[in-house]
């Protein structure tokens, strides 16, 4: 049905086109520098764990579907058992099964997608975290392993969110991340907050004149009381108050009791958060380690459980948010970290009986190359290594307690060969085995079994290759394209060639933008790219400044006004798939999602000649709508990557593509998910009325029961189809 926008609504298949010791009562523990009352968040109950109705699925193997995906392992103490996330159903939902049988179970039928998945210790609960409705809000579970004994354990109220951290050691709780339900949407900021803001020495006048280049910058501040002073050793990179964004912005953590009979602990609350989570606790309880901060700008933060004091403070790289761990005695800091440098590597930190830093070590890093994913043993004397080396993975396994060496070093690497090309999640399965996450160009996402690093075995209930697509039309795998833009700086991203062309035959070509813009185009097996390729069109997915896996530089260079160069980047990446490619200028499109969806938006504003079409998915058309529509958390986060919506207005006026709509020449399709709470369907609904009244094709295809991810197996379908149906018109294949 059209509503009187000329919107289109699909719906369905139908288109119209650890607690640290004994946990104490729900109370604040004191208040660090960084942590506020959230204007009275402190007195907002704590959230309750409520039973739920058996939601279990078959108890026996079930037949495997074509091109399902299996990621995010969690596995049970001794490593025999695993639970994770399976699409196999049509939505990703928890299942668990044998290591090295194919037994699996459907632990969970709701139709919620899941998110996340940890098994605790002790082996009796698995905690999960599910997106109502397909949205963006989240909310904790936690089942028994057999499929009894669901409940919630925070979330319950709509408006809310919840994801989880770590489990204590012992299995008796398990931290996680509550946001309370926001006050007024996002407005003006109160006249403390540009106070604060204005103590932010310089920051943010440096930030705004950025130009594109890619130049490492030291740490950004932005949370801390103004006036604070740096306090530790030289090691510790803490840096003086930022500005704030919502006065009601905050995230608390609490210590919750899967067995409901102890009550929630409060372990920390943290106003103007962009981000917080548990991601360890010592053995003995007395510490925690936090990853907190905006995008860019994240903090490795250890706390003292017993008066909630910041002991030590240290940048750490975007990416997978599990950064490190603690040493079985507490006394060495395992970290994922990018301090100081351009790329992320093994740090150590010793620490005292108090949590303090008694220094830092390097332990492990590659030239010009990431450390991607960090797991320890369950004994902490072996670490895995997963190194992001030009978008794909190599794994290494280190001794960390190699014998007669101090606790902070580390033996030699000892490489593990993949069979796919990029590991997304690497975790422990008991004595000397890892169980991995892996996806590769020719196959779907699977889980693997690794036994000392020497057998690498898949999981039977993981799809096997050749289901990864229908028979007759094999997956193309990319090749690496490297160019240069405008400015000097190196770029580069992965061609996809249609089959069945001669080699210098030109063709149409989509440039695809991936999100972020903090993610990195990998080899990885894209349905959508499929789809694309099997109607012809050949593909090029470029980093363009701001993505991972470059380094900090390349990360910063699209700072403030350096957004205005990675636009170009896209002008140059099309320019450079004509000249050094088969790309056919005549025939180009640019597509792109979330980030690269405000991306698409952009290039063909800014760039009104260079393509013949666009696909806008998820993107923003106005960055001071966005950050008026968007939840609080993410706006916290936003204004650090993009501007900040007072001291920047006009900047981001600038920067959003709305403020060119006169500039659009081409046709374009806008998709968005109706539940999407991060990037607002407002944002592609405003960009599609506003060219539909300068007489230019527009049309907005909403998806039913999505948020900012499509998930559901019919959904995602139907886009990759109208994608393919929109391209193939108006590139006139």
């Amino acid at each position: 049905m059209t509503d009187d926008g000329g919107v289109r609504v699909a719906h369905g298949q139908a288109p119209v086109f650890a607690r640290p010791g004994p946990l104490a009562p729900a109370t604040a523990p004191p208040p660090d520098s960084r942590t506020g009352d959230m204007h009275g968040a402190d007195r907002v109950a704590a959230p309750a764990p409520v039973p739920l109705p058996e939601a279990g699925g078959p108890r026996d193997a079930v037949t495997r579907l074509r091109a399902h995906g299996c990621w995010y392992p969690s596995a049970n103490a001794d490593g025999t058992e695993v639970a994770f996330i399976c699409d196999r159903g049509g939505v990703p939902q928890l299942w668990a099964g044998s290591v090295d049988t194919d037994e699996v179970r459907l632990l969970d039928s709701s139709p919620d997608p899941v998110k996340e998945v940890l098994w605790s210790p002790n082996g009796q609960w698995i905690a999960y975290t599910t997106a109502p409705g397909g949205g963006e809000h989240t909310r904790v579970l936690c089942v028994r392993p057999d499929g009894t004994g669901r409940r919630l354990l925070a979330g319950a109220d709509p408006a809310s969110s919840a994801y989880l951290g770590c489990w204590a050691h012992d299995g008796s709780s398990v931290a996680v991340t509550f946001a309370a339900p926001a006050v007024p949407q996002y407005g003006i900021v109160t006249a403390n907050a540009v106070a604060a803001a204005d103590l932010a020495d310089g920051r943010t006048a440096d930030w705004a004149d950025r130009d594109g280049r890619a130049t490492l910058l030291g740490p950004a501040p932005y949370d801390g009381a103004p006036g604070e002073e740096p306090s530790g050793t030289p090691t510790d990179v803490r840096t003086p108050a930022a500005p704030t964004v919502r006065p009601d912005a905050g995230l608390s953590v609490y210590l919750i009791d899967p067995d409901g009979l102890v009550s929630p602990a409060l372990l920390t609350t943290e106003t103007h958060a962009a981000s917080l989570r548990v991601c360890d606790l010592s053995r003995d309880g007395s510490l925690a380690l936090l990853r907190r901060g905006p995008r860019g700008r994240r903090e490795a933060v250890v706390r003292r459980t017993a008066d909630s004091q910041s002991t030590f403070t240290m940048p750490v790289a975007d990416g997978d948010p599990w950064i490190g761990r603690f040493s079985p005695d507490g006394r060495t800091l395992w970290l994922r970290s990018n301090a100081d440098r351009e790329h992320a590597a093994l740090l150590a930190v010793a620490l005292d009986a108090d949590g303090g830093p008694r220094g830092v070590s390097l332990v492990a890093e590659r030239d010009g190359v990431d450390l991607e994913l960090l797991a320890l043993a369950h004994d902490g004397r072996t670490a895995a290594l997963a190194w992001n080396v030009q978008g794909a993975s190599e794994l290494e396994l280190v001794e960390t307690h190699p014998s007669r060496q101090p606790p902070d070093a580390a033996g030699p690497g000892r490489p593990v060969p993949l069979p796919h090309e990029v590991a997304t999640r690497v975790t422990a399965a008991g004595a000397g085995a890892l169980l991995l996450a892996l996806s590769g160009s020719q196959r779907r996402p699977g889980i693997w079994w690794a036994h000392e690093g020497v057998s690498m075995l898949r999981t039977a209930w993981s799809s096997q290759d050749e289901d990864a697509v229908p028979p007759g039309r094999p997956p193309v795998r990319p090749v690496p394209m490297r160019l240069t833009a405008r400015d000097g700086l190196p770029l580069s991203g992965w061609y996809y060639r249609a089959p069945g062309r001669a080699p210098d035959e030109p063709a149409p070509c989509v440039i695809h933008l991936h999100g972020g813009p903090e993610e990195q185009e990998r080899p990885v097996f894209n349905p959508l790219y499929h789809e694309l390729i099997g109607r012809g069109l050949d593909i090029f997915a470029p980093d363009v400044r701001g993505s991972l896996g470059h380094g900090r530089s390349f990360v910063d260079a699209d700072l403030g006004a350096g957004r205005f160069a990675a636009f170009d980047d896209v002008a140059d990446c099309a320019g450079h798939a004509v000249m050094a490619g088969p790309a056919d200028p005549t025939r180009l499109a640019v597509m792109g999602r979330s980030y690269g969806g405000y991306l698409t938006f952009a290039s063909v504003v800014w760039h009104p000649d260079l393509f013949r079409t666009a696909i806008a998915v998820c993107g923003m058309s106005d960055f001071l709508t966005f950050f008026a529509g968007t939840e609080p958390w993410i706006a916290e986060s936003a204004a650090h990557k993009y501007g900040h919506p007072d001291r920047d207005r006009e900047l981001l006026r600038t920067l959003s593509p709305m403020s060119r709509i006169d500039a659009l020449r081409v046709p374009l399709l806008a998709v968005h998910g109706e539940h999407d709470t991060n990037v607002p369907p407002g944002e592609s609904q405003q960009f599609v009325r506003a060219a539909q009244e300068r007489g230019i094709e527009a049309e907005l295809l909403t998806l039913r029961d999505e948020g900012h991810d499509f998930l559901r197996a019919d959904n995602r379908r139907l886009f990759r189809r109208a994608a393919a149906d929109w391209l193939e018109g108006h590139l006139h294949l």
